[in-house]
């Protein structure tokens, strides 16, 4: 099972007492492990009043919070029976269980937020030469030659048996020497 972002829908103007409601229904049941974050859909908004700058959050989507979860018949009762919330979006009828958030549709609305993915942190360089820490290729020690941030991914030219060998590894499977 993955987890998803999947619409809840609540009662307009109720969104941030949804959201405290469930974050606290979540830690309540211990359901931790099945629903990660709830977000209301907010951004910054400045608008200038008799001379004065003011700044304020503006909600993106009025009547609708986001939550990151692994849909299962608890986790969606759990959320399904929250004060507040009168049901998920995507739903197609009774008991069935809603459709989650295309991955291109969160990002979207989370970048507009300012809300980032976890990514790790890179610190590796072209020509540096690291040491292969898991998977078929552990304990290599090799140079890395392409760094691909959008993917994660690092181009290791590992020597194998006298000979350069391209790997493509995931920046969690290397390390500096």
């Amino acid at each position: 099972m993955e987890k998803n972002w999947y619409v809840v829908h609540t009662y307009s103007g109720y969104e941030n007492k949804v959201k405290l409601n469930l974050e606290k229904r979540i830690e309540s049941m211990g359901m931790e492990d099945k629903i990660f974050r709830v977000i209301v859909p907010e951004e910054e908004e400045t608008e200038v009043k008799n001379g004065k700058r003011k700044t304020s959050l503006k909600k993106v989507f009025p009547g609708y919070v986001l939550t990151e979860m692994i849909m299962t018949d608890d986790s969606w009762f759990v959320v399904r029976n929250t004060p507040g919330v009168t049901g998920f979006v995507g739903s197609t009828g009774a008991g069935q269980k809603p459709t989650p958030l295309l991955p291109e549709e969160s990002e979207r609305i989370l970048k507009r937020m300012g809300v980032k993915e976890q990514v790790p942190e890179i610190d590796f360089e072209l020509k540096e030469t690291v040491r292969v820490t898991e998977g078929p290729f552990a304990n290599f020690t090799g140079t890395i030659e392409n760094i691909d941030t959008d993917k994660l991914k690092v181009k290791v030219h590992v020597n194998m048996f006298g000979r350069e060998t391209p790997v493509e590894l995931d920046f969690n499977q290397i390390e500096k020497i």
